[in-house]
């Protein structure tokens, strides 16, 4: 853990106007700490390629004093963690990046194990199909042992944290904002969710609104972060080819989950396989490419006898409860108590207007 000295040191580089990712990593490479970079003299500072000399007076001032105290006054208060980018807790892929974020700002916690991320991202004006092959990668991704990253959006990215958190699993937020906020503010029970079982995190600072500009960038994290990227739906404008080009770009996995020809959430996705991205219809397309075993798969819940006769009435496509009990040859009260079980099981989904699912 770092002395508040060497993090206050950390903040302050990062306070600099000018010093971006890559221009703090140049730096760090070339002094080897925020320290030796602020104590630096104009004249070494001007040696670096590509500083500019208003950058080197900024420098040369050591921070802003009012930033620094703010950034750690928040993080008391919160309970939440800045990491430093060469502290063990760091995303290890991510580190490897060029534009590694020099600090994160994390709600919850990282893990070592985080190691093990896959990346689930998507459109936000989901279908009811793109949303449940989202929750239903998020939950067999988790239940292997993978952390599954995205963005806390709408559509895709809320449906792949649940999946995961449903699953007993981690999952972590990359926000386009401070660590602070929520955004989506409707995210706000989701949010306290994955900080209990995952992480929260952003390299922008507490108290950094949501603009649009940060939510491109926020995307190299969720990529870079991560053994590989599924995009499970997609527009042909989508803003999921952000995320695509960073998997590209930084050399990681990227797949793609097909969908209706005629659907327009799928027509993106399905341009991506047509390019080369790895086709997903499950989990196991997406195991036999990684350059990690995964854990075993758990074993399948088994509905009760009394349960079968319901559960086979059940459809990948939702069906209305009145047609669950004709089905099952059951009075409708007796397939909602049964349906509702097999729910607890996680064996079926309830959605509105008194529809259900097999999970």
């Amino acid at each position: 853990m770092r002395s508040p000295e060497e993090l206050r040191d950390w903040l302050g580089l990062l306070s600099v106007p000018g010093i971006g990712a890559v221009r703090c990593n140049q730096l760090l490479r070339e002094f080897g700490c925020p320290r030796q970079v602020l104590r630096a003299d104009r004249r070494r500072l001007l040696t670096v390629e590509g500083i500019a000399d208003r950058t080197v007076s900024a420098l040369l001032g050591g921070g802003d004093p009012w930033f620094i105290d703010r950034q750690l006054e928040v993080c008391q208060r919160l309970g939440a963690a800045i990491v430093c980018q060469d502290e063990p807790e760091y995303p290890p892929l991510l580190r490897q990046l060029v534009d590694a974020p020099p600090l994160l700002f994390v709600r919850g916690a990282l893990r070592t194990g985080d190691s093990r991320c896959v990346a689930v991202v998507g459109s936000r004006t989901a279908s009811q199909y793109g949303k449940r092959m989202a929750e239903t990668l998020g939950r067999d991704l988790a239940s292997r042992g993978f952390t599954v990253a995205s963005g806390m959006a709408r559509g895709i990215d809320t449906a792949a944290h649940a999946g995961a958190l449903d699953a007993g699993g981690r999952t972590v937020a990359v926000l386009g904002c401070g660590a602070d906020r929520c955004y989506p503010p409707e995210n706000a029970g989701l949010r306290d969710r994955i900080i209990e079982r995952g992480a929260v995190i952003s390299e922008y600072p507490f108290g950094a609104a949501p603009l649009a500009g940060h939510f491109p960038s926020r995307n190299r994290i969720i990529t870079g972060m991560s053994l590989g990227t599924v995009a499970v739906e997609a527009r042909e404008d989508s803003g999921v080819f952000s995320s695509v080009r960073w998997a590209s770009d930084q050399g990681r996995e990227v797949f793609s989950v097909p969908g209706p020809a005629t659907s327009a959430t799928s027509r993106g996705t399905n341009r991506l396989i047509k390019q080369g991205a790895k086709l997903v219809q499950g989990i196991d397309d997406i195991l036999e490419e990684l350059p990690v075993e995964s854990a075993p798969a758990p074993p399948r819940p088994e509905p009760e006898p009394c349960e079968r006769p319901v559960f086979d009435a059940l459809r990948d496509a939702p069906l209305h409860i009145d047609l669950i009990a004709q089905g099952s040859k059951l009075n409708t009260a007796a397939a909602l108590r049964i349906l509702l079980a097999l729910e607890l099981k996680g064996m079926a989904r309830q959605l509105p207007g008194k529809l259900f699912a097999r999970a």
